[in-house]
């Protein structure tokens, strides 16, 4: 138990520091739009370009590890991903922070499947829901910390700076990773092959085809809706009145909420349930950020803990429930498949929300966004048979 406390306690802190430069971004993008006079389709694509070199390398990033092992992939992807946000501060245009956000994207396409895989081989005797549920709550803390951070430092330091001494600490991440997992003697074994290919279902090790497509069809409405979102979010705030400092606490108090969301909602799907979670939170999401359109400044910024809560919650069930769907020995690859889907559409959701507010404006985009959360009731009725199989 103690060893798999560590290993937990090394993807945690994987996941933080990814998370944070993910998410610094939404803080920049506001910063970069007035200095290089961006549209807002040229932000969308910013994101899109990230999250899109992210979603690119998730499949190959677990086909790799069955060869070579998580830790060494995983250090050398958050290296890549530090080295990316350096070179990014030493850019003078907006096709050269394109080029710098691609190579970032894709070091940091390594982390979620891996990071994933590792924790649910160590808990796969029980608990592995709330360890994923823990796992995915500290990512949302490098969704709070980090930004703000970067926020209040950009006034001091210019947003070079900020992200520069971030990313030094991105380095020492890659390194502590590496001796870490070398020290727990885990991530650096390939899976043995003439066992792997006696894997049943699919060579994907998905059991469940149909539970297995829903489950990522909801995954990749939540992922799109909630980037799309946090992209103009900014955008939207400015607009309210707030500051790009004030923009950075406004961040920290939505993943602040997803933080805690993130945590709660994987302790409750264990004893509610993962369609009755999913449904309560899917339906808090879509009203919320209709709700929010409609506030001036002040009531929007105390809204958006909550509403943050509901935003991140349903990921942390939609993680958790990969495991029930797939069969262990597969499981870097199955998780690959799933979270290169969710990804690819939340790089995706950014360019298509980004020409909508430069046509009707960034309010018309997010009730869009709002709308679509909707859409993943329903799709819930389809994973009623998968679990139950799962179950037994």
């Amino acid at each position: 138990m103690r060893r798999a406390r560590a290993v937990l306690g090394t993807a945690c802190g994987t996941h933080f520091v990814h998370d944070g430069f993910a998410d610094i971004l939404y803080v920049l993008f506001p910063v970069w739009a007035r200095e290089f006079g961006l549209s807002f389709a040229q932000v969308g694509l910013l994101r899109t370009v990230y999250s899109g070199a992210m979603a690119a390398f998730q499949i190959p990033a677990g086909l790799l590890a069955e060869r070579w092992g998580e830790a060494r992939l995983l250090a050398a992807g958050t290296a890549a991903t530090a080295l990316g946000f350096i070179a990014a501060g030493f850019t003078g245009g907006y096709l050269a922070l394109l080029g710098c956000l691609l190579v970032a994207g894709l070091g940091s396409g390594v982390q979620h499947p891996l990071s994933s895989t590792l924790v649910s081989n160590v808990y796969d005797a029980g608990g592995r829901r709330t360890a994923l549920g823990t796992y995915n709550f500290s990512g949302d803390l490098g969704k709070v910390a980090v930004p703000a951070a970067v926020a209040f430092a950009v006034p001091w330091l210019g947003w070079r700076g900020a992200v520069g001494s971030y990313a030094v600490v991105g380095l020492v991440a890659a390194a502590v990773v590496l001796l870490a997992l070398a020290n727990l003697r885990i991530g650096h074994a390939p899976v043995p092959l003439d066992k792997a290919d006696r894997v049943s279902g699919s060579e994907w090790g998905i059991r469940d085809v149909r539970g297995f497509q829903a489950l990522s069809l909801i995954q990749v409405i939540d992922s799109s809706t909630r980037t799309g979102f946090l992209t103009f979010l900014p955008f939207l705030l400015i607009a309210k009145g707030s500051t790009v400092r004030a923009v950075g606490f406004a961040l920290m108090l939505v993943f602040a909420g997803g933080a805690a969301g993130k945590f709660a909602c994987g302790v409750l799907a264990e004893r509610l349930g993962v369609i009755r979670t999913v449904i309560v939170t899917e339906t808090a999401t879509g009203a919320g950020i209709l709700l929010l359109l409609a506030l001036p400044l002040v009531p929007a910024l105390a809204l958006l803990p909550a509403l943050g809560i509901a935003l991140n919650g349903t990921s942390s069930v939609l993680y958790g429930t990969v495991a029930d769907l797939v069969e262990s020995d597969r499981r870097a690859r199955s998780y690959a498949v799933f979270y290169t889907l969710g990804i690819g559409a939340s790089a995706l959701s950014p360019s298509v929300y980004g020409v909508v507010s430069d046509w009707g404006g960034v309010p018309l985009a997010l009730t869009i966004v709002g709308t679509m959360v909707f859409v993943t009731v329903p799709l819930t009725l389809a994973l009623r048979r998968p679990l139950a199989a799962a179950a037994v």
